[in-house]
Order: structure tokens, then C-alpha cells, then sequence
């Protein structure tokens, strides 16, 4: 059996195309895909054929942020039925690595990540009409949960590991710089955890529109008000965390300067390599932290979606059939016009 497959074969070269379909082997199933978010990742491949060190060496079928129906059932699946609702986590460590068995699944040597090119032959991804993929990877959500708030589990897992990096945040006064899908996000959480104060920073009022939404309490758009964030310090004093969002340097330095002494930076955003000003670390006492992917949390933030604890509706921006992905990976692209853009991947007879 072939279904429709999103395929990246190089640089700007995105096709839609019939990939074979496998029968699901014992303990797996068969989805019938319904949503898909691009990520940055999916546009670093769709913009540079990579990113970092990471670069394609053959054709990938690219996504990591979906959801679906399960609609067949192979030998020995007992957690799953025909027609039950899921997200799809993307995350396949090996559970056997030195990583694992410390519990730090994230870190695992052997990861399969779906729709990564950072192994060869690439993880295939899930921008397809119908996937074969093991019950453990599939996350129930209820009828009445929307499958377009689903697919968001993945981005919001992330920022649920990074907010676990920065400790308490109750009573918090709390930095985001970056507007995106992740800064959204960070913001929810810091909301959900009872941050006192959420401050966000970003270059389009777009952006911060939506980040208002997620539960900002105050925005800054630093190209119009660039002296704006300053200004608020003078007068509301330092904060105790950042997160760090947008992987830019400007908001890096922003970031250090703007936290107070013995606060915390969660470095969320991923870039190359920056130049900082170590002294200021140093002096403030700052501890900088990095946060990876997630684990746990992957359920964690299932149950918070299924559960309407986070609504996820003001993210999604753009929804577009997976006959139109180019369009949609432009769109994707276009900070000022949208911050979750995802893809109708296959609807359910």
C-alpha cells in the first residue's frame, strides 16, 4: 500500500509523494496522520538542507510534531484500539545507553528523532497520510481535545523540560525573549506555574499579539521600543529568569544584563557559536542553562492539552493541506504572519 509523503530531496526542493506503507509489526500501529506543525528544524532543512553540523544526505520525509487516529493494530498491542485519538511523540531513545539508564532518555547516544537527519539513513518524519509507528510512541487524547492542539505536545514538552531546568517559577518574575511557537509556549507554562510577572521580547507585533494571548503580562517589541525593556527594569527591578528563546546574540546579551544577580538564563533557543560577555556571568553569579528536548514530559504535556490547562489555539496561526506545504513552509518563514503553521495531513473516512 503507498500513501502521500511530505519529501524533502535537497535545498527548496519539497515534494509531495507516494511512499510504500509497511504492515505494523507486533507492538506497533498504523496512524492515520491529521496534523502537523512545521518546527524550525523542518525549516532549517527546507531553507539550508540542514543546520549546524547536521545536513541531509538523502531524501527525508520531514515533521516531528504530529498527531493522528489510530486506525490498524498489529500482534500484541494491548494499550491502543482502532479509532482512539493520539499525539505522536517523535523522541525514540534506545532505553539501553549509559544516558538511559541514568534516566536521561533525552541524552541517549543511540536517538532515533523523527524527521532528523542526524543519523544516516535519516529518521524518516511524520508529514504523511498514514505512518507505522510503535503503541509506546502514541499519547490518548479525549473526542473532544482538538487533534490540531495534539499535535502541539512536542513543542510544549520542550518548554515544559525547560521550564523544569529553571526551577520555582511561582511568584516569578520572568523574562521571554522571542515570540515564536517556543516563547509562546514558555510563556503558558510560566503562567500555569504562577509566575508573578511574564515579560516578552520580540521584533513583531505579530508575534507579541499572540504571546499576549498565551498569557504575557506585559510585551516589548525592542525594534519599535528598543529602549523599552530598560526602561521597564528601572522601574520594576531585574528579573529572576530568562528564557531565552530566540538564539539571537543581541537577546543573549540582553538576557545576561537584564537578569539580576544569582538569577537564572535557560538558553532555549539553539544557535552556532556566540561571543558573551563571561564577566557578567561571572559577577552576577548567572546560572546559564541548556535545556534538551524533553522525555517525561512528553505526557506531561498530553494530559495538560487533553485536560484544557493550555489552550494551544492562539499559536496555530496557519493551517494549509499537505498539497500545499510549499506554501506553507514560506508562510512558516515569515515571522510577521505567523507563529505555528501546521499541515492537514490525511482526513479520517
Amino acid at each position: 500500500m503507498s500513501i502521500k509523503a511530505c519529501v524533502l530531496h535537497k535545498q527548496d526542493d519539497l515534494r509531495i509523494e507516494d511512499v510504500a506503507l509497511p504492515e505494523p509489526k507486533a507492538g506497533e500501529v498504523v496512524v492515520g496522520m491529521t496534523h502537523g506543525g512545521i518546527c524550525g528544524s523542518d525549516l532549517h532543512y527546507f531553507q539550508h538542507g540542514g543546520f549546524g553540523p547536521v545536513r541531509m544526505k538523502e531524501p527525508i520525509i520531514l515533521g516531528h510534531e504530529v498527531s493522528g487516529i489510530v486506525e490498524a493494530i498489529g500482534p500484541g498491542v494491548d494499550k491502543l484500539k482502532v479509532g482512539d485519538r493520539v499525539a505522536v511523540s517523535p523522541s525514540q531513545p534506545c532505553l539501553t545507553c549509559e544516558y538511559c539508564t541514568e534516566g536521561v532518555f533525552q541524552h541517549c547516544v543511540n536517538m532515533r528523532f523523527m524527521g532528523s537527519a542526524r543519523t544516516t539513513p535519516h529518521v524518516q518524519g511524520g508529514f504523511r497520510s498514514k505512518m507505522v509507528t510503535g503503541q509506546n510512541q502514541c499519547f490518548k487524547v479525549g473526542k473532544d481535545t482538538p487533534l490540531a492542539s495534539a499535535a502541539c505536545a512536542e513543542p510544549l514538552a520542550v518548554c515544559l523540560h525547560a521550564a523544569a531546568q529553571a526551577g520555582v517559577l511561582k511568584g516569578k518574575k520572568v523574562l521571554v525573549t522571542g515570540a515564536g511557537p517556543i516563547g509562546a509556549l514558555c510563556i503558558a507554562v510560566s503562567k500555569i506555574k504562577g509566575a508573578h510577572s511574564i515579560v516578552v521580547t520580540d521584533l513583531f507585533d505579530f508575534t507579541l499579539n499572540v504571546a499576549k494571548d498565551m498569557g504575557a503580562t506585559q510585551t516589548i517589541n525592542i525594534r519599535n521600543t528598543p529602549d523599552a525593556l530598560s526602561a521597564h527594569i528601572t522601574a520594576q527591578g531585574l528579573f529572576d529568569i530568562v528564557f531565552e528563546c530566540s538564539a539571537a546574540e543581541p537577546a543573549i546579551l540582553s538576557a545576561i544584563a537584564a537578569v539580576r544577580p544569582r538569577g537564572t538564563i535557560v538558553q532555549v533557543g539553539v544557535a552556532g557559536s556566540l561571543s558573551l560577555p563571561i564577566n557578567a556571568i561571572v559577577g552576577k553569579e548567572i546560572t546559564f542553562k541548556g535545556t534538551h528536548r524533553f522525555h517525561p514530559e512528553f505526557e506531561q504535556a498530553v494530559d495538560l492539552i487533553d485536560r484544557g490547562v493550555i489552550d494551544m489555539t492562539p499559536i496555530i496561526t496557519q493551517t494549509y493541506p499537505m498539497s500545499d506545504a510549499v506554501e506553507a513552509f514560506q508562510t512558516a518563514g515569515n515571522r510577521e504572519k505567523a507563529v505555528k503553521v501546521q499541515l492537514r495531513l490525511h482526513s479520517p473516512a
